[in-house]
């Protein structure tokens, strides 16, 4: 992993932490959250974190880089949660300037 790149994890998993209960957040990292507190057993919430009914701050904090692509210095980063237990990620999309300029839920 070069530089850059280990940079660019880092800040983008920071904006995902930072996003969290904003209005930045809402229709992706706290749909992330949302959605798999509800879907996940209790049990894998105990696993991971101690508690049967996390924050969606402590879900995404669980949160793992899955990937990075892109094309012409475009570039998004990927993060799901550990255990290959859902399709879906929270995916951070860099422009052409090195920006974040999204933050979204895909699958």
């Amino acid at each position: 992993m070069t530089d850059t790149t280990a940079q660019r994890q880092a800040q983008a998993l920071a904006a995902i932490q930072q996003a969290v209960g904003t209005e930045a957040g809402e229709d992706g990292v706290d749909l992330f959250a949302d959605h798999h507190r509800d879907e996940l057993p209790a049990s894998y919430w105990q696993q991971h974190l101690g508690d049967v009914a996390p924050t969606s701050a402590a879900i995404i904090g669980l949160l793992e880089f899955k990937s990075a692509w892109g094309e012409n210095e475009i570039e998004y980063f990927d993060f799901t949660l550990p255990g290959d237990v859902t399709n879906y990620v929270v995916s951070v999309h860099f422009d052409e300037a090195g920006e974040i300029d999204g933050i979204t839920m895909e699958s």
